[in-house]
């Protein structure tokens, strides 16, 4: 009887282990291959904001968000 709890127990632990990193595996993969935001995405939202971004001002944005998410 205790032994069958123990193993149920142990199989828990190791599926919710085991299922993050397989999780967090293939979120790193969607990610790379989507990723959330692209200069385009910067340009339309600056361009909707009434501004014409220049390709400089697009990149630095592009760089703070980078950085953001390291």
């Amino acid at each position: 009887m205790l032994e069958n709890i123990l193993y149920l127990v142990g199989g828990l632990v190791g599926g919710l282990i085991l299922g993050f990193f397989l999780a967090r595996f293939f979120m790193k993969k969607y990610l790379t291959k989507n990723p959330p935001i692209n200069e385009k995405m910067i340009e339309t939202m600056m361009s909707s904001m009434g501004r014409k971004p220049s390709q400089k001002q697009v990149k630095q944005v592009m760089n703070q968000m980078n950085r953001l998410n390291k």
